[in-house]
């Protein structure tokens, strides 16, 4: 069973977004989640600002997965976004990020977050899927992508 693709509505995939830095992308994140799900924007920001404070989660290949509990969040939520220009992300091979998931989870997360989080590792470590995704032309065509996506 694919966990991710319950997380991730077509209106949570932001394509060719331009931001400078992580700080830019956490803020333009926020005010995803607060149009879409109603999570005051600067909780995302300061939720995934401060688990990147602990250590990069840039994973390598251009992808990064920032995750973030937050209080009062009943289910887990992502959202994928692909950058239009790369930023640094101190990924372990210091190649600049250009394709992310955020995911929060409530802060009472269970096993189930570790799960959707090993998950989102080995989805973006298929190469084609990877690459499938830095082409696909909307979100729609990215989303298809992520719901055939098997383990």
């Amino acid at each position: 069973m694919n966990l991710i693709v319950p997380l991730l509505p077509d209106d949570h995939i932001l394509l060719d977004l331009e931001v400078g830095s992580k700080k830019r992308l956490f803020e333009h994140v926020g005010q995803l989640f607060e149009d879409r799900i109603g999570l005051a924007h600067s909780t995302v920001f300061d939720s995934l600002l401060a688990r990147e404070k602990l250590g990069s989660t840039g994973l390598g290949h251009a992808i990064a997965i920032p995750h973030g509990r937050i209080k009062g969040l009943k289910q887990a939520s992502g959202a994928l976004i692909r950058l239009k220009t790369p930023i640094d992300f101190d990924a372990p091979d210091s190649i600049p990020v250009n394709l992310l998931f955020v995911l929060l989870v409530p802060a009472q997360a269970t096993d189930l977050h570790l799960q959707i989080l090993g998950e989102l590792a080995e989805m973006f470590s298929d190469k084609r899927l990877r690459d499938a995704l830095i082409g696909a032309p909307d979100a729609v065509s990215a989303h298809a992508l992520i719901q055939r996506w098997t383990a």
